[in-house]
């Protein structure tokens, strides 16, 4: 299977169960890998026959932005759903980090990781 990455996607979104991190929100990292066949596209060279990770990133960024939820637990799912959305992603792994995640400690990143496969 061929793969298709976007890494380092920034959104501001105001997901957390804390009322002041809805309130003031936080920056998101979003992490994609898609798996799918590309041979199409290698030999047509035609932007319309692969995922338009342009296009994808707005749609990715939309979800983060949007509605808050809880956990990125749920919001890494609903962006597993929106890159399954596209019926040629046999698989796709998403990774949310919460760099600001309201831990009283230092670190460095908190993140989430899912992998979906296409429901056949």
């Amino acid at each position: 299977m061929d793969r298709i990455k976007l890494t380092g996607l920034r959104a501001r979104g105001r997901h957390g169960v804390y009322d002041f991190e809805r309130a003031q929100g936080q920056d998101f990292l979003v992490d994609v890998e898609l798996e799918l066949d590309l041979t199409r596209a290698a030999r047509s060279d035609d932007v319309a026959d692969t995922v338009h990770y342009g296009e994808l990133a707005e749609r990715l960024v939309a979800v983060v932005a949007g509605e808050p939820v809880n956990l990125i637990e749920t919001l890494a799912e609903r962006l597993a759903e929106v890159c399954l959305s596209d019926t040629r992603v046999e698989v796709a792994t998403v990774t949310v980090h919460k760099p600001q995640a309201p831990i009283p400690h230092e670190f460095s990143d908190v993140a989430v990781t899912m992998r979906r496969e296409r429901q056949l």
